[in-house]
């Protein structure tokens, strides 16, 4: 079983989360964003993950440093809960229609971070979320979990729509990427010897 605890505190945030890969998509979040929550549970009902995540943060100032601080230590979860990542399918990629919107995300955990991210979304704020965040979101988890991210929405009318496809797109990438391919469970995905 996959799985991975971290415990981080700065000035700004305190987090604390739990994940299992293997799971079954069970969560207790709670970041003081409801939105941000919601996309979380959904991330984690998709994906077929355990995640638990408690984070206070100074959202009196702004929501960025919780909102990145999350993704931060998503990154970091996934990456100590796949250890060496022998076996894994390293790579996925998954597009999704949400009703109007639809939406792609290819991924490669292949150890070098690098995100691209385009979502059209138009308005400052959907629920409580301030939607230019999300693209800190994924820049913190890229940076801490060793991804390559691609995100793009490609059409939609509503915001709330191009987000949470967006977030279920990710999650089934995540799925497919981390799960293991049993002929290769003693490789390294990589002809390098190394990620």
């Amino acid at each position: 079983m996959r799985s991975a605890a971290i415990q981080r505190d700065t000035k700004e945030t305190q987090i604390q989360g739990s994940l299992k890969i293997e799971g079954r998509g069970r969560y207790e979040i709670s970041t003081g964003i409801r939105f941000l929550d919601h996309m979380l549970e959904l991330f984690t009902r998709h994906g077929g993950f355990d995640l638990k995540l408690k984070a206070n943060g100074d959202l009196d100032v702004d929501q960025h440093h919780t909102v990145e601080d999350v993704g931060i230590v998503l990154g970091q979860l996934f990456s100590k809960a796949l250890g060496d990542r022998h076996g894994i399918n390293r790579a996925g990629y998954f597009v999704l229609p949400m009703d109007e919107t639809l939406s792609v995300v290819a991924l490669d955990l292949g150890g070098r971070p690098a995100l691209v991210y385009k979502d059209l979304v138009k308005v400052r704020l959907v629920g409580d979320l301030q939607t230019e965040l999300v693209e800190d979101f994924f820049s913190g988890f890229v940076a801490h979990s060793g991804a390559n991210l691609h995100v793009k929405v490609l059409y939609g009318r509503s915001n709330h729509h191009k987000i949470e496809a967006i977030f279920k797109c990710f999650s089934r990438a995540m799925k497919y990427a981390c799960s293991k391919d049993a002929r290769l469970k003693d490789q390294l995905p990589s002809t390098k010897g190394l990620l």
